[in-house]
Order: structure tokens, then sequence, then C-alpha cells
């Protein structure tokens, strides 16, 4: 378990699901971990459902944590900077989650030396599945690399990446599990169509993707090798391919990376 109290900035969706992750894993407990956000009944609900401290006031984390995660949307992240500028010293790991927020940017918002960290997660580290790479910034060390790699891997798989790869990650993987969602509905969708109760379809949908992705994990094989096996000469997967092929998917969803890669870029440069 870490020593390191973890604070978090921001209690949305992605924080939640970081805090609830962190905590599944036992790489913490409750007491160590304090978040805050701006709206009382979200506090109210963080500390009822998770058991966490909570606080309205960005500075009172400051205060508690070692560790401090920027869990906010990027828009916000240049008032967040000012307001803890003075309350942010040396003793603290600064790691942002924000999508498109460069490390120099949190820098230069900081004092001279501040060590900081980006990060790109996603939400399946509620279920310990999270796909992340992170950067470290210059002052960070590699006792602190290590430290965030720890708290990402008890969530899920952890890569750590040149700084310019990461709005392509979170064209892939950040935004990646709404695409798969997607994909999953409308799976689901077509079972319906085809007279399947819906339970059923989303199950079968839901375990279907999940099965393909631990093929493509566990065999090391491409994606298109484990296709091609299990695609018969004049068989049923062949015409389904075919009008996915008719329709464009694999354009789709090449597109749809490129796009989030572009919006996260940016973001950083609006700043």
């Amino acid at each position: 378990m870490l020593k390191e109290m973890i604070g978090f900035i921001g209690g949305g969706k992605m924080g939640e699901a970081l805090c609830r992750g962190i905590i599944e894993a036992r790489l913490s407990d409750t007491n160590h971990i304090m978040a805050s956000d701006a709206l009382m009944e979200r506090c109210k609900y963080l500390t009822a459902d998770i058991g966490i401290k909570t606080t309205q006031n960005n500075k009172e984390v400051a205060t508690f944590a070692d560790v401090v995660i920027l869990a906010i949307k990027p828009q916000l992240m240049n008032d967040v900077l000012n307001q803890l500028k003075n309350d942010i010293t040396n003793r603290h790991l600064v790691v942002s989650i924000a999508a498109g927020i460069p490390i120099r940017f949190i820098e230069s918002r900081l004092k001279e030396g501040i060590r900081v960290i980006r990060v790109m997660p996603n939400t399946p580290c509620l279920v310990a599945s999270s796909a992340t790479a992170f950067s470290t910034g210059k002052y960070a060390t590699d006792a602190d690399g290590e430290l965030v790699n720890n708290i990402f891997n008890a969530v899920g798989k952890v890569f750590k990446l040149d700084e310019k790869y990461l709005d392509a990650v979170t064209g892939l993987s950040g935004s990646g599990p709404a695409y798969v969602y997607m994909f999953i509905e409308a799976l689901s969708d077509g079972g319906v169509k085809m007279g399947l109760p819906r339970e059923v379809a989303t199950t079968l949908a839901a375990q279907t993707v999940l099965g393909a992705a631990k093929m493509v994990l566990n065999t090391g094989q491409h994606p298109a090798q484990l296709r091609d096996a299990v695609t018969s000469p004049g068989g049923t997967t062949i015409e389904g391919i075919g009008k996915l092929e008719d329709c464009k998917f694999r354009s789709a969803i090449i597109n749809a990376v490129e796009a989030a890669t572009l919006k996260s870029k940016k973001l950083g440069e609006i700043l």
C-alpha cells in the first residue's frame, strides 16, 4: 500500500473511476484519499458512496496530499493552477489526467522545480482494465515515474511514452471506450433486430468484445490474422464483414481516432 496521501482536484466521473480503482486494488485506502469538487452534492456522494474525504476547497486538497491528481476539464486548468500556485510546493508530485494539456503549460503556472507527470488513463480503470500512458516532466524523478506507474498499473496496463504521443493516446484509448460502447450497442441492436431478447443480445455482444480483446492480447497475433481465422469461404462471417466494408467501418474508426487526437491537440493550443 502506498504511504503517500493522494488528492484529487475534481471529483467527476474520471476522478471517481480512478479513485475507486485505486481502492479496489488496495493500493490505498479511504483515509489516504481526498477529493475536491465545486458541487456540494458531488462531495456528499463521494463521501457516502466511496468513503473518502471531500471538500469544495481545492487548497485543502493541496494541504492534505503528497500526490495531487488534476482530474479536471482542460478548460478549467488555467484557473485551477492559478488558484493553487502558492499551495503546490516541492513536496508535491502533480499528476494531470486532463486531455490535451501539455506538461510545459502546467510547469509554467507553478513554482520553479515542481514535479509534473501527464497521464492519459481511461474509465475502465474502475474494473482494473485501464489502458494508460504517461510522460514525465523535466523535474520529475525516476521515483516519481515509478510511483505513477505503480498507481496506474494497479488498475490496468501502463506505458511510459514521449509526450508527443499522448494526444494520439487520448484519441485512441482515452476516447476509445466510448467507441467500443457504441459498437457493443450496435451489435446488441443487431441481435434484437434478429429476434434476440435485449439482455441476451447485450451480454453476448459485450462478452464477444471481451473475448476478442483477450485473443489479441493473449495470442500476440495481428487482429487481421485472428479475423481471417474465423472467416470461412462463403460463410456467414464474410457476409457480415462485407457489409461493414460497404459502410466503411474501419475508415470510420480511423477517422474518429484522428478527430479526437486533433481535438486533444487543440485543447492544448487554446490555453
